[in-house]
């Protein structure tokens, strides 16, 4: 079928549904949505690799609540979870799981949505959960806590989806998500959506998936986003003078910087407030109310900056954002993608600049090879650097010249996840 007269109601959705739909200002589905709304409602296992702001939130959503809609619970008393959507961070756990919610809240039969996830308190998730849910949308740690504090159980998940399953499979996810998938029954439909064709994805889905439903979507109908990338060298101690700089000279008003750790995050932001730029910090030590409110503040115009790890490189939509810089270059490619992939979304225009220092060019060399980009290093005048590379020195260092303990750790925990 011809995608540009695609429209919502030819995708087989109830009436109820495409109400949603409409009220949410959407007829057209994009291209993951088009491909995946068929193949899961015949219940096809699906793997699907589409990138950021694609919209697979609404691809699996709306024909996962059909699936429910056409399978009333047969009891009254208490809901069994009947579909367990399994997301990396808090934010986007919040994100999916308000769509679903906003979804159901118009649907004619009621269906409870609850979202669950770490860094707040246990107790007030445990009540919202008593009678149970249709739909429970976790992060991998706080679904494990209420299962060992028999707040819920897995034995009826018929659907279950990994959302940005390439994080999940992070240190620190990948054994709790082998945890998990021991608790799920074995016959039920298993959704697969990532932004990369990382190994241990591709590892995953051959144990998980049964004949999937192949789906590549390279980026929406018809254009890649809009967004133009720098390459900016200096040296490391001039990286936050030229930051302010930059953001001075171009008039910035929105834009997220990227660093490497925590501690970077508080000191780049207190140096940048310090010098007149109303920049703050976010980061996953902070509580899951002040991450919130940093969010909203900033979505809001209220901060010009907002200093980050990757932590906010998913999950996270901020509409417009114009700038993204990598103040500190990410780990690896994938990251560069996922990073600049928080601007030039829906159709707008974006920009990422990217700082390289002598000690990063090695590594800035093998994420351009690997994204396919030639990005000639510009110089900002009065900012020239002057630090030398240091010596090579073997292998190490860079980021798939040789295996680091994270990765080692997560093939580990991949060959013992369960079929």
């Amino acid at each position: 079928m011809d995608r540009t007269t695609l429209h919502f109601d030819q995708l087989g959705l109830t009436p109820a549904l495409l109400r949603a739909v409409g009220d949410m200002g959407l007829y057209a589905p994009t291209p993951i949505q088009a491909e995946a709304i068929a193949a899961v409602l015949k219940s096809a296992d699906v793997w699907a690799t589409a990138p950021t702001g694609s919209g697979k939130t609404l691809a699996f959503a709306l024909p996962l609540l059909q699936h429910l809609l056409a399978a009333p619970r047969q009891t009254n008393f208490r809901r069994p979870i009947r579909t367990l959507v399994l997301v990396p961070t808090r934010e986007l756990a919040v994100q999916v799981g308000d769509v679903l919610a906003n979804l159901a809240y118009k649907l004619p039969q009621s269906l409870k949505v609850n979202t669950v996830f770490g860094g707040v308190s246990v107790n007030p998730q445990m009540m919202a959960l008593r009678g149970g849910a249709d739909i429970v949308v976790a992060t991998p740690g706080r679904l494990l806590d209420l299962i060992d504090q028999n707040a819920l159980r897995l034995a009826d998940v018929q659907h279950l989806v990994l959302d940005e399953a390439d994080r999940l499979l992070d240190l620190g996810f990948a054994e709790e998500l082998q945890r998990v998938l021991a608790l799920l029954p074995a016959q039920r439909q298993t959704l697969l959506f990532s932004a990369t064709f990382a190994p241990e994805v591709e590892a995953l889905a051959a144990k998980l998936l049964r004949d999937p439903v192949r789906i590549t979507v390279e980026a929406f109908e018809g254009h890649q986003p809009d967004i133009t990338q720098r390459a900016i060298a200096v040296d490391e101690k001039s990286r936050t003078a030229l930051l302010r700089h930059l953001i001075t000279e171009n008039g910035w008003k929105q834009v997220l910087v990227f660093v490497a750790t925590r501690y970077a995050c508080e000191h780049v932001a207190n140096k940048l407030y310090k010098a007149g730029v109303f920049a703050t910090p976010f980061h996953g030590e902070m509580s899951q109310g002040a991450r919130q409110e940093v969010l909203s503040e900033f979505k809001a115009g209220r901060w010009d900056v907002v200093v980050t790890t990757d932590l906010a490189s998913r999950g996270i939509d901020i509409a417009m954002l114009p700038v993204v810089v990598n103040y500190d270059l990410p780990r690896s490619a994938t990251d560069y993608t996922h990073r600049i992939g928080r601007t030039g979304r829906a159709g707008a225009h974006g920009d990422a600049v990217s700082f390289v220092t002598a000690a990063a060019l090695a590594h800035w060399q093998l994420i351009q090879k690997r994204e396919s980009l030639e990005l000639a290093l510009a110089q900002i005048p009065g900012f020239e650097p002057t630090d030398e590379a240091p010596a090579p020195q073997g292998s190490g260092g860079i980021k798939g010249k040789r295996p680091s303990k994270k990765d080692k750790l997560r093939a580990a925990a991949l060959g013992h996840l369960p079929n």
